[in-house]
């Protein structure tokens, strides 16, 4: 089985921590193993009869398929108990306190998730005439107007998917705004404490990145970066709050500067769940900052999706945005799908349709159950929250920079030093207590990182359960118990794998035992 890789599966006591808990079945209590679904294929069961379909001409012109297509046959319990298994093995917001850093995983309300299957929403399909879904537009219209008013941005493009696909929409108008005034320009700077998209996004779109370190209190170096600004530049992307988990406090004046050298402002709005209602980035000189409205206006994130994206943009940007956009026409609201009219300087279509509905409809039904003044004390708590950890914190962890955080609270891993136990560890071991780990070794600015984000969607009591298990590792650490945090985690349905072994030679996919070294039949199981 994949999943039987690396170190032993089984838990140890931590009384006689050289003694296994077996069983025969090797489940461990009600925590059900389940083996692989292609393992557990017995020829001729089925879940459902259908009728044999009637023959057809075949139209593939030689590259029908030889062998049978190697999926397992089961019953409908076994394919359904087998997913509520796995999902059983999932850690999510539902279940307990997540505080992953610099990803803002807060609760979503249900009422979102209710309105989002509304008869009339659930069911829209993107290629309907405009005259048949007015309420949508109107909605994606509605959303635009919040977004604008919150940011106070001009315009905003809400096409893009998620927060990297709305930062290649942002650094795509900057280009598109260079060559409109025929500008080539080569370079755009990064702060050392990015999130990795930046420099990817920009390098995608042919700039040079060019990094800027930070000062020691963990904020860009304003001198380096007046060095690095030229003619050649196009623009500067920087994260605000950024991701030490404090404010940049010279942001108006980065942004005078990269304007004064003719480039552009992108700000990174991962963060924005800090400053809600209480800044507008468009007070501060940003041109482009995309908004993930699943971080913080509290759609479903993480596993991969769904996500939306919106990039709100200058009067300078505004112009280069991509299509689709909705409009105030004759006879309602109407959509420009091509780049002519007011889209005649649109760089382009980012998206095979509008943009991500389910999202919109989550995001705007968030915002309207709390209002201005519930957005605005959503980052209120979100900043006290994570302050009450650091100080909960501040005695047994190090705070690399000093004074107030926003909305995470980062440490180094300096008061480990000498116990043997590392970051990776600690995160281990916190699995045991029943906590998600929080982000690790990140930023890279600083050796060790922890860094971690309560939320406003946290209770008091919450978070000192939290801080009193962080403590109580963190003195079992520095008492000499290296041992446990090496072993750890103990309880959870895996022990700890040979992380670097599977790194290096990943195993992806499943192989019938009866494959020889001549059969590839993991290709017909994957297909």
């Amino acid at each position: 089985m994949l999943n039987n890789k690396g170190r032993p599966t089984q838990p140890t006591t931590q009384s006689e921590p050289d003694v296994s808990i077996d069983t025969f079945t090797g489940n461990k209590g009600l925590e059900l193993e389940s083996p692989l679904i292609f393992e557990q294929g017995v020829p001729g069961r089925v879940g459902v009869d259908m009728a044999d379909p009637e023959p057809v001409k075949s139209r593939l012109g030689g590259l029908e398929r030889k062998g049978p297509i190697g999926l397992p046959d089961l019953s409908e319990p076994q394919v359904l108990r087998h997913f509520v298994r796995l999902s059983r093995q999932n850690y999510a917001i539902d279940a307990g306190f997540y505080p992953l850093g610099s990803c803002t995983m807060k609760h979503n309300p249900r009422i979102n998730e209710k309105v989002a299957r509304l008869a009339g929403l659930g069911d829209l399909h993107p290629m309907q005439p405009t005259s048949t879904v007015q309420g949508a537009l109107e909605l994606i219209d509605s959303l635009a107007h919040w977004l604008k008013t919150i940011t106070g941005m001009p315009a905003v493009a809400m096409s893009p998917a998620a927060g990297a696909h709305g930062e290649l929409c942002g650094v795509m108008a900057i280009r598109a705004a260079h060559e409109a005034k025929g500008e080539s320009r080569t370079r755009i700077l990064v702060p050392e404490s990015a999130h990795g998209t930046n420099p990817a996004t920009a390098a995608l779109c042919g700039y040079k990145v060019d990094s800027v370190p930070a000062r020691k209190d963990g904020r860009m170096d304003l001198d380096a970066f007046a060095e690095k600004l030229g003619p050649d530049v196009a623009g500067v992307m920087l994260t605000n709050p950024n991701t030490c988990g404090l404010f940049e406090t010279d942001v108006k004046k980065i942004a005078d500067m990269v304007h004064e050298v003719g480039g552009y402002f992108y700000c990174d709005g991962a963060n924005l769940n800090a400053i809600l209602g209480r800044v507008r980035p468009g007070d501060l000189g940003v041109d482009a900052m995309h908004i993930n409205l699943h971080k913080t206006f509290s759609t479903p994130h993480g596993g991969g999706g769904p996500g939306a994206g919106p990039v709100v943009l200058s009067d300078a940007l505004a112009p280069f945005a991509p299509i689709p956009f909705v409009t105030h026409g004759e006879n309602g609201f109407d959509l420009v799908e091509q780049k002519s009219g007011a889209a005649a300087q649109s760089f382009g279509r980012m998206k095979g349709y509008h943009g991500q509905m389910g999202m919109f409809i989550r995001a705007l039904a968030y915002m309207q159950s709390h209002g201005a003044d519930g957005l605005r004390q959503i980052a209120e708590d979100a900043v006290l929250n994570a302050n009450y950890i650091r100080v909960g914190l501040q005695d047994k962890l190090n705070s690399p920079f000093s004074g107030i955080c926003m909305h995470e609270a980062l440490f180094d891993d300096s008061t480990l030093k000498g116990t043997g136990v590392t970051t990776l560890d600690l995160a281990k071991a916190m699995i045991d207590e029943g906590y998600h780990p929080m982000t690790m070794y990140f930023p890279l600015v600083v050796h060790g990182a922890m860094l971690i984000e309560p939320t406003e969607s946290e209770s008091r009591q919450t978070l000192d359960q939290f801080i009193g298990a962080m403590r109580h590792l963190l003195d079992k650490a520095t008492a000499g118990e290296t041992e446990y945090f090496l072993s750890a985690p103990l309880f959870a349905p895996r022990r700890r794998l040979d992380e670097t072994g599977a790194a290096r030679n990943p195993v992806l996919r499943w192989v019938s035992p009866e494959a020889t070294d001549n059969e590839d039949a993991s290709l017909s199981a994957a297909s």
